[in-house]
C-alpha cells in the first residue's frame, strides 16, 4: 500500500497581491439564481505558465491571459460578458503554492473579487527543482518549469471547505526504466526509492503527486469531490499505478485511501488528469459513477487529459475541451447542474 503524508503548506491561503487584469466578466458579477445552480469546473496542465514551442523557445504566458484563454460562456466562447466565475480550477504543473496564490489571487481579480477570494490546496509547498533546460532554448524560461506539483483553486464565494477534507498526497505508479513490465508486474510507485536515477531528476517525482478535497456548496449544502493528478510519461507505454498494479481499468489511474475516503462521501465527484496516456475509455472510472467528457487531443495530436465527472453534465457546443487555452494542453470544462 502507499504511505501517505501531509505535504507541506497543503492549503495555501492566498495573499494579497497587486495585479493588473483584463476583465472577463462584469466586476462582483451576482451568484448564480437559484434556477441556474450550475457548478462551474476547468481542468488544465498550466505548464507552469511556459508554453514550450515547436522551434525550441519557451513563452512566458501570464495568469490573465492563460485564464482568458481557457475560460468559456455556456456556448463554450471565451472572452464573452457570458464568462461567470469558475468555482474549481483542477490544475497540474505548478511551481508550489507561491504561483498557485498567485495565479488564484489574478482569477479573483478578473471578476472584480478581493485578493482571496480563490484559494489553492498544493500537493507540495515548494517542491525541489529537476532537470535541466526543459526544452526552452532560454535557459531563464526553463528554469522556471524546474518546480512542479499539482493544485486545486477553489471559489470561496461559492464552496466551503472543512480543515480536515483535505486528502495527504498520494504517489503515482510508474514502470522505472530498465524494468520488465511483465503485464504490471514491473510496476512499483513513483517515489524514493524507486524514483529516477541520478540528482538532474532526483525529485522529478513530486511533480505527480496527486492531492483531492471535499467541499461543500454553501447554497445547498451539496458535497462535492475534487482530485487533481499528474501521471508519469512512462505511464503512455505501460500502464502502472503501483506495485504490481496497473490501475484502474489498466489505466494507470488510481486514488489514493485518504482521498477515496472523501470521494465516497460526497455527491458531485470530479477528477481531473493528465494522464500522460491515450485511449483511456470515458468509462474507466464508472465503478466510482463518473464519466469522462471531451474526446477531442488535448497535447498536439494526443489526447492524454481527462476530466471524470459524477454528476449532471451541461452539453457542450466545443466537446468540453477549450482549443484557445494559452498551454502546451488544452484545458477540458464541466459545467455540472445542482
Amino acid at each position: 500500500m502507499s504511505s501517505h503524508y501531509r505535504a507541506p503548506g497543503a492549503l495555501a491561503l492566498a495573499a494579497a497581491v497587486a495585479l493588473t487584469t483584463t476583465s472577463i466578466a462584469p466586476a462582483h458579477a451576482a451568484p448564480a439564481a437559484a434556477e441556474d445552480r450550475v457548478l462551474r469546473v476547468y481542468n488544465n496542465n498550466i505548464e507552469n505558465l511556459v508554453r514550450n514551442n515547436a522551434d525550441g523557445t519557451c513563452t512566458r504566458i501570464s495568469g490573465p491571459d492563460h485564464l482568458a484563454s481557457m475560460l468559456v460562456d455556456d456556448d463554450g466562447k471565451t472572452g464573452t460578458s457570458g464568462v461567470q466565475a469558475p468555482d474549481l480550477l483542477i490544475v497540474q504543473q505548478v511551481r508550489g503554492t507561491g504561483q498557485a496564490t498567485a495565479y488564484a489571487d489574478q482569477l479573483s481579480g478578473v471578476f472584480g473579487y478581493p485578493a482571496g477570494t480563490y484559494k489553492a490546496i498544493v500537493a507540495w509547498d515548494d517542491p525541489e527543482e529537476w532537470g535541466s533546460t526543459h526544452k526552452c532554448s532560454q535557459q531563464s524560461l526553463g528554469d522556471l518549469k524546474k518546480r512542479q506539483t499539482n493544485a486545486i483553486i477553489y471559489n470561496t464565494r461559492t464552496l466551503g471547505l472543512a480543515a480536515g477534507d483535505i486528502s495527504k498526497y498520494w504517489s503515482a505508479g510508474w514502470l522505472k526504466p530498465g524494468t520488465s513490465y511483465a503485464g504490471g508486474a514491473g510496476c512499483t510507485l513513483y517515489k524514493p526509492p524507486d524514483s529516477d536515477d541520478g540528482t538532474t531528476n532526483q525529485y522529478k517525482w513530486k511533480r505527480t503527486s496527486a492531492i483531492a478535497a471535499r467541499f461543500t456548496i454553501k447554497e445547498t449544502g451539496t458535497t462535492v469531490f475534487a482530485a487533481t493528478m499528474h501521471l508519469p510519461e512512462q505511464n503512455g507505454a505501460n500502464a502502472c499505478a503501483g506495485a504490481g498494479y496497473t490501475g484502474i481499468a489498466n489505466s494507470g489511474i488510481h486514488v489514493g485511501a485518504d482521498a477515496t475516503s472523501l470521494m465516497n462521501a460526497s455527491t458531485i465527484r470530479v477528477i481531473g488528469i493528465d494522464a500522460n496516456r491515450t485511449n483511456i475509455a470515458a468509462t474507466t472510472l464508472g465503478g466510482f459513477g463518473m464519466t469522462g467528457y471531451g474526446a477531442k487531443a488535448t497535447s498536439g495530436s494526443r489526447k492524454i487529459d481527462y476530466l471524470f465527472v459524477k454528476g449532471t453534465v451541461r452539453p457542450s457546443s466545443i466537446d468540453h475541451t477549450v482549443s484557445s487555452t494559452k498551454s502546451n494542453h488544452l484545458a477540458l470544462y464541466g459545467f455540472i447542474e445542482f
